[in-house]
Protein backbone atom coordinates (compact mmCIF):
# COMPACT_ATOMS: atom_id res chain seq x y z
CA UNK A 1 0.00 0.00 0.00
CA UNK A 2 1.02 3.46 -0.85
CA UNK A 3 2.06 5.20 2.46
CA UNK A 4 3.11 9.23 2.06
CA UNK A 5 4.36 11.94 4.44
CA UNK A 6 5.53 15.26 4.13
CA UNK A 7 9.52 15.47 4.54
CA UNK A 8 10.44 16.78 8.48
CA UNK A 9 13.73 17.00 9.38
CA UNK A 10 14.92 16.55 13.20
CA UNK A 11 17.69 17.86 15.05
CA UNK A 12 20.02 14.81 13.95
CA UNK A 13 19.38 15.59 10.23
CA UNK A 14 17.09 12.58 9.80
CA UNK A 15 14.13 12.93 7.52
CA UNK A 16 11.00 10.65 7.29
CA UNK A 17 10.35 9.46 3.73
CA UNK A 18 7.66 10.90 0.93
CA UNK A 19 7.14 7.22 -0.04
CA UNK A 20 8.10 4.14 2.02
CA UNK A 21 8.14 1.70 -1.42
CA UNK A 22 5.83 1.56 -4.11
CA UNK A 23 5.84 -1.87 -5.43
CA UNK A 24 5.09 -4.17 -9.18
CA UNK A 25 5.89 -7.53 -9.84
CA UNK A 26 6.88 -8.99 -13.66
CA UNK A 27 5.91 -12.58 -14.25
CA UNK A 28 9.06 -15.23 -14.45
CA UNK A 29 11.03 -14.68 -17.72
CA UNK A 30 11.91 -18.50 -19.62
CA UNK A 31 14.09 -18.93 -16.62
CA UNK A 32 11.94 -19.16 -13.64
CA UNK A 33 12.95 -15.82 -12.85
CA UNK A 34 10.57 -12.37 -11.64
CA UNK A 35 11.75 -8.66 -10.26
CA UNK A 36 10.25 -6.90 -8.09
CA UNK A 37 10.78 -3.14 -8.92
CA UNK A 38 10.11 -0.60 -5.86
CA UNK A 39 10.45 2.82 -6.06
CA UNK A 40 11.05 5.34 -2.89
CA UNK A 41 10.82 9.13 -3.49
CA UNK A 42 13.33 11.10 -1.79
CA UNK A 43 12.72 14.70 -2.49
CA UNK A 44 15.60 16.23 0.09
CA UNK A 45 18.20 15.13 -2.22
CA UNK A 46 17.97 17.23 -5.16
CA UNK A 47 19.09 15.29 -8.66
CA UNK A 48 19.71 11.83 -6.87
CA UNK A 49 22.19 10.22 -8.75
CA UNK A 50 25.04 7.82 -8.03
CA UNK A 51 24.22 5.22 -5.67
CA UNK A 52 26.23 2.48 -3.50
CA UNK A 53 25.80 -0.06 -0.66
CA UNK A 54 26.84 0.83 2.14
CA UNK A 55 26.83 -2.55 4.09
CA UNK A 56 24.41 -2.31 6.66
CA UNK A 57 20.92 -2.51 4.83
CA UNK A 58 20.98 1.37 3.42
CA UNK A 59 21.89 2.97 0.66
CA UNK A 60 24.35 6.28 0.49
CA UNK A 61 22.89 8.46 -2.54
CA UNK A 62 24.31 11.71 -4.29
CA UNK A 63 22.08 14.87 -4.60
CA UNK A 64 24.05 16.44 -7.28
CA UNK A 65 21.86 19.57 -7.48
CA UNK A 66 21.88 20.50 -4.12
CA UNK A 67 25.41 18.67 -2.63
CA UNK A 68 24.10 16.52 -0.17
CA UNK A 69 24.91 13.17 0.34
CA UNK A 70 21.91 10.79 1.46
CA UNK A 71 21.93 7.74 3.32
CA UNK A 72 18.58 5.91 2.94
CA UNK A 73 16.79 2.74 4.77
CA UNK A 74 14.58 1.19 2.50
CA UNK A 75 13.49 -1.15 5.52
CA UNK A 76 11.94 2.40 7.85
CA UNK A 77 12.29 4.83 4.71
CA UNK A 78 14.45 7.13 7.31
CA UNK A 79 16.68 9.35 5.45
CA UNK A 80 19.71 10.99 6.79
CA UNK A 81 20.93 13.92 4.72
CA UNK A 82 24.62 14.98 5.10
CA UNK A 83 25.60 18.75 3.79
CA UNK A 84 28.92 18.13 1.84
CA UNK A 85 29.99 21.73 1.58
CA UNK A 86 29.18 25.12 0.25
CA UNK A 87 29.14 24.55 -3.70
CA UNK A 88 29.07 20.99 -3.22
CA UNK A 89 28.14 19.00 -6.62
CA UNK A 90 28.47 15.25 -5.78
CA UNK A 91 29.20 12.97 -8.61
CA UNK A 92 30.01 9.26 -7.44
CA UNK A 93 29.76 7.27 -4.10
CA UNK A 94 31.96 3.78 -3.76
CA UNK A 95 32.16 2.18 -0.38
CA UNK A 96 35.97 1.95 1.05
CA UNK A 97 37.66 -0.34 2.88
CA UNK A 98 37.53 1.64 6.32
CA UNK A 99 33.50 1.59 5.68
CA UNK A 100 33.20 5.55 5.36
CA UNK A 101 31.19 6.97 1.59
CA UNK A 102 34.14 8.23 -0.66
CA UNK A 103 32.96 11.05 -2.88
CA UNK A 104 33.79 12.49 -6.62
CA UNK A 105 32.84 16.17 -5.19
CA UNK A 106 32.93 18.15 -8.37
CA UNK A 107 31.53 20.83 -7.03
CA UNK A 108 34.66 21.41 -4.55
CA UNK A 109 37.07 20.05 -6.87
CA UNK A 110 37.89 17.47 -4.39
CA UNK A 111 37.63 14.12 -3.07
CA UNK A 112 35.58 13.44 -0.16
CA UNK A 113 35.43 10.95 2.92
CA UNK A 114 32.28 10.74 5.16
CA UNK A 115 32.57 8.88 8.09
CA UNK A 116 30.04 5.80 8.37
CA UNK A 117 29.09 6.45 11.79
CA UNK A 118 29.63 10.13 12.40
CA UNK A 119 29.05 11.45 8.69
CA UNK A 120 31.87 13.97 9.24
CA UNK A 121 33.23 15.49 5.93
CA UNK A 122 36.67 15.66 5.16
CA UNK A 123 37.67 17.08 2.03
CA UNK A 124 40.74 16.19 -0.29
CA UNK A 125 41.29 18.89 -2.74
CA UNK A 126 42.78 18.40 -5.98
CA UNK A 127 45.85 21.00 -7.12
CA UNK A 128 44.84 24.44 -7.73
CA UNK A 129 46.42 23.80 -11.33
CA UNK A 130 43.60 20.99 -11.92
CA UNK A 131 40.61 23.18 -11.03
CA UNK A 132 37.05 21.67 -12.67
CA UNK A 133 38.83 18.98 -13.21
CA UNK A 134 35.15 17.59 -13.31
CA UNK A 135 35.40 14.63 -11.12
CA UNK A 136 33.36 11.58 -12.03
CA UNK A 137 33.81 8.36 -11.11
CA UNK A 138 35.92 6.05 -8.21
CA UNK A 139 37.24 3.12 -7.03
CA UNK A 140 39.63 1.73 -4.71
CA UNK A 141 42.18 -1.10 -5.71
CA UNK A 142 43.74 -3.92 -3.65
CA UNK A 143 46.16 -2.27 -1.73
CA UNK A 144 43.56 0.40 -0.29
CA UNK A 145 44.75 3.22 -2.90
CA UNK A 146 41.83 5.56 -4.37
CA UNK A 147 41.70 5.91 -8.48
CA UNK A 148 39.32 8.46 -9.96
CA UNK A 149 38.34 9.98 -13.13
CA UNK A 150 37.37 13.60 -14.45
CA UNK A 151 36.16 14.08 -17.28
CA UNK A 152 37.86 17.21 -18.47
CA UNK A 153 41.04 14.47 -18.87
CA UNK A 154 42.63 13.50 -15.73
CA UNK A 155 43.26 10.76 -14.15
CA UNK A 156 44.21 10.41 -10.12
CA UNK A 157 45.23 8.26 -7.65
CA UNK A 158 45.14 9.23 -3.59
CA UNK A 159 46.39 7.05 -0.71
CA UNK A 160 43.89 7.34 2.27
CA UNK A 161 47.54 6.21 4.70
CA UNK A 162 49.38 9.42 3.26
CA UNK A 163 47.08 12.09 2.35
CA UNK A 164 49.75 11.92 -0.91
CA UNK A 165 47.19 12.67 -4.09
CA UNK A 166 48.60 12.57 -7.97
CA UNK A 167 47.18 13.38 -10.62
CA UNK A 168 48.00 12.53 -14.54
CA UNK A 169 46.56 13.57 -17.96
CA UNK A 170 44.35 10.87 -19.61
CA UNK A 171 44.95 10.33 -23.15
CA UNK A 172 42.98 11.44 -25.80
CA UNK A 173 42.19 14.56 -23.40
CA UNK A 174 38.68 14.97 -21.92
CA UNK A 175 36.42 11.87 -21.90
CA UNK A 176 37.66 9.99 -18.83
CA UNK A 177 34.68 8.76 -16.99
CA UNK A 178 33.70 5.14 -15.46
CA UNK A 179 36.06 3.23 -14.12
CA UNK A 180 36.24 -0.28 -12.30
CA UNK A 181 38.40 -3.16 -10.94
CA UNK A 182 38.71 -6.32 -12.00
CA UNK A 183 39.06 -9.54 -10.16
CA UNK A 184 42.46 -9.85 -10.90
CA UNK A 185 43.05 -6.38 -9.48
CA UNK A 186 43.54 -4.84 -12.50
CA UNK A 187 42.24 -0.88 -13.02
CA UNK A 188 40.27 -0.11 -16.60
CA UNK A 189 38.05 3.26 -17.25
CA UNK A 190 36.15 4.37 -19.93
CA UNK A 191 36.28 7.66 -22.01
CA UNK A 192 33.33 9.10 -23.41
CA UNK A 193 34.76 11.89 -25.31
CA UNK A 194 38.18 9.75 -25.97
CA UNK A 195 36.05 6.54 -27.58
CA UNK A 196 38.21 3.65 -26.15
CA UNK A 197 38.32 2.11 -22.61
CA UNK A 198 42.19 1.85 -20.80
CA UNK A 199 43.93 -0.05 -18.41
CA UNK A 200 45.55 1.86 -15.48
CA UNK A 201 48.50 0.24 -13.99
CA UNK A 202 48.09 0.82 -10.74
CA UNK A 203 52.10 -0.01 -9.99
CA UNK A 204 53.23 2.40 -12.28
CA UNK A 205 50.51 4.76 -13.11
CA UNK A 206 51.03 3.85 -16.85
CA UNK A 207 47.83 3.80 -19.11
CA UNK A 208 47.57 1.43 -22.10
CA UNK A 209 44.74 2.29 -24.05
CA UNK A 210 42.22 -0.33 -25.60
CA UNK A 211 39.64 0.61 -28.95
CA UNK A 212 36.35 -1.46 -28.72
CA UNK A 213 35.51 -2.88 -32.28
CA UNK A 214 32.71 0.06 -32.75
CA UNK A 215 34.23 3.29 -34.08
CA UNK A 216 32.98 6.34 -32.12
CA UNK A 217 31.11 4.32 -29.96
CA UNK A 218 30.88 6.74 -26.75
CA UNK A 219 32.58 4.34 -24.24
CA UNK A 220 30.67 5.74 -21.12
CA UNK A 221 30.62 3.17 -18.41
CA UNK A 222 32.48 -0.02 -17.14
CA UNK A 223 32.08 -2.68 -14.55
CA UNK A 224 33.69 -5.81 -14.23
CA UNK A 225 31.96 -9.19 -13.85
CA UNK A 226 33.87 -12.02 -11.97
CA UNK A 227 35.73 -13.60 -15.23
CA UNK A 228 37.57 -10.24 -15.73
CA UNK A 229 35.69 -9.11 -18.58
CA UNK A 230 34.94 -5.60 -18.25
CA UNK A 231 31.22 -4.41 -19.74
CA UNK A 232 31.10 -1.24 -21.61
CA UNK A 233 27.97 1.01 -21.94
CA UNK A 234 28.72 2.48 -25.26
CA UNK A 235 26.59 5.64 -25.19
CA UNK A 236 26.19 6.50 -28.91
CA UNK A 237 26.43 3.04 -30.76
CA UNK A 238 23.68 2.48 -28.40
CA UNK A 239 25.88 -1.22 -27.52
CA UNK A 240 26.75 -3.12 -24.58
CA UNK A 241 30.45 -4.51 -25.02
CA UNK A 242 32.47 -7.34 -23.59
CA UNK A 243 35.93 -7.05 -22.85
CA UNK A 244 37.72 -10.04 -22.25
CA UNK A 245 40.93 -8.67 -20.25
CA UNK A 246 42.71 -12.58 -20.23
CA UNK A 247 41.97 -13.07 -24.28
CA UNK A 248 42.11 -9.95 -25.18
CA UNK A 249 38.73 -10.41 -27.17
CA UNK A 250 35.32 -8.36 -27.41
CA UNK A 251 31.86 -9.47 -27.60
CA UNK A 252 29.40 -6.89 -28.64
CA UNK A 253 25.03 -6.36 -28.31
CA UNK A 254 22.73 -3.79 -29.73
CA UNK A 255 20.07 -2.78 -26.92
CA UNK A 256 16.59 -3.22 -27.95
CA UNK A 257 14.34 -0.30 -29.15
CA UNK A 258 14.47 2.65 -31.27
CA UNK A 259 18.00 4.14 -30.95
CA UNK A 260 19.05 3.02 -27.59
CA UNK A 261 21.10 5.35 -24.92
CA UNK A 262 22.99 3.18 -22.62
CA UNK A 263 24.17 5.56 -19.75
CA UNK A 264 25.47 3.42 -17.03
CA UNK A 265 26.27 -0.67 -17.03
CA UNK A 266 26.38 -2.55 -13.41
CA UNK A 267 27.32 -6.23 -12.57
CA UNK A 268 25.95 -8.45 -10.17
CA UNK A 269 26.97 -10.60 -8.51
CA UNK A 270 25.27 -13.67 -10.52
CA UNK A 271 27.86 -11.74 -13.68
CA UNK A 272 24.23 -10.50 -14.89
CA UNK A 273 24.37 -7.34 -16.67
CA UNK A 274 22.13 -4.11 -15.64
CA UNK A 275 21.94 -0.74 -17.96
CA UNK A 276 20.49 2.35 -18.05
CA UNK A 277 18.68 3.52 -21.10
CA UNK A 278 18.05 6.84 -21.63
CA UNK A 279 16.33 6.75 -25.13
CA UNK A 280 13.85 3.99 -23.31
CA UNK A 281 13.58 5.78 -20.04
CA UNK A 282 14.21 2.32 -18.75
CA UNK A 283 16.53 -0.08 -16.78
CA UNK A 284 17.27 -3.04 -18.97
CA UNK A 285 18.72 -6.41 -17.41
CA UNK A 286 20.50 -8.32 -20.16
CA UNK A 287 21.84 -12.77 -19.02
CA UNK A 288 24.99 -13.14 -21.21
CA UNK A 289 24.67 -16.33 -21.38
CA UNK A 290 20.73 -16.50 -22.79
CA UNK A 291 21.31 -12.81 -24.66
CA UNK A 292 18.18 -12.08 -23.59
CA UNK A 293 16.86 -8.43 -22.59
CA UNK A 294 14.63 -7.19 -20.30
CA UNK A 295 13.20 -3.68 -20.00
CA UNK A 296 12.33 -1.79 -16.74
CA UNK A 297 10.42 1.41 -18.21
CA UNK A 298 10.03 3.53 -14.93
CA UNK A 299 6.56 4.96 -14.37
CA UNK A 300 7.45 8.59 -14.46
CA UNK A 301 9.11 10.29 -17.64
CA UNK A 302 12.39 11.78 -17.60
CA UNK A 303 13.73 8.79 -15.32
CA UNK A 304 17.64 9.65 -16.24
CA UNK A 305 19.00 6.56 -14.20
CA UNK A 306 22.58 7.30 -13.94
CA UNK A 307 24.77 5.09 -12.08
CA UNK A 308 23.68 1.69 -10.69
CA UNK A 309 25.17 -0.82 -8.31
CA UNK A 310 23.60 -3.39 -5.87
CA UNK A 311 23.59 -5.94 -3.56
CA UNK A 312 23.03 -9.80 -3.24
CA UNK A 313 19.74 -9.85 -5.44
CA UNK A 314 18.97 -6.42 -5.60
CA UNK A 315 20.03 -3.26 -8.28
CA UNK A 316 19.93 0.19 -6.97
CA UNK A 317 19.15 3.74 -9.28
CA UNK A 318 18.89 6.66 -9.02
CA UNK A 319 16.38 8.24 -10.86
CA UNK A 320 18.26 11.81 -10.84
CA UNK A 321 15.17 13.62 -12.84
CA UNK A 322 12.47 12.36 -10.75
CA UNK A 323 14.29 12.65 -7.13
CA UNK A 324 13.75 8.91 -6.17
CA UNK A 325 15.30 5.87 -6.06
CA UNK A 326 14.98 2.05 -7.43
CA UNK A 327 15.46 -0.73 -6.69
CA UNK A 328 15.51 -4.02 -8.60
CA UNK A 329 14.90 -7.20 -6.69
CA UNK A 330 16.19 -11.26 -8.46
CA UNK A 331 13.70 -13.68 -7.32
CA UNK A 332 13.92 -17.42 -8.53
CA UNK A 333 10.92 -19.37 -8.64
CA UNK A 334 10.93 -22.92 -7.42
Amino acid sequence: MLRRSFLQFGLAGLAAPALIGRATATAPDATGTKFNVTYFDVPAIKGARDVTDAGDGTIWVCGQRNGTLGRFDPRSGQLKIVELGHDAAPHGVIRGPDGAAWVTEGGQNAIARVDDRTHKVDLFKLPAERGRANLNTAIFDKNGILWFTGQNGIIGRFDPGTAKLEIKDAPRGPGAYGITLTPSGEAWYASLAGNHIAQINTGTFEITMVEPPTPGQGARRVWSDSKNRVWVSEWNSGNVSAYDTLSGTWKTWKLPGDKPRPYSVYVDDADKIWLTDFSANAIVHFDPVTEAFTGFASDKPGANVRQMDGRTGEAWGGESGNDRLVRIQTVKQA
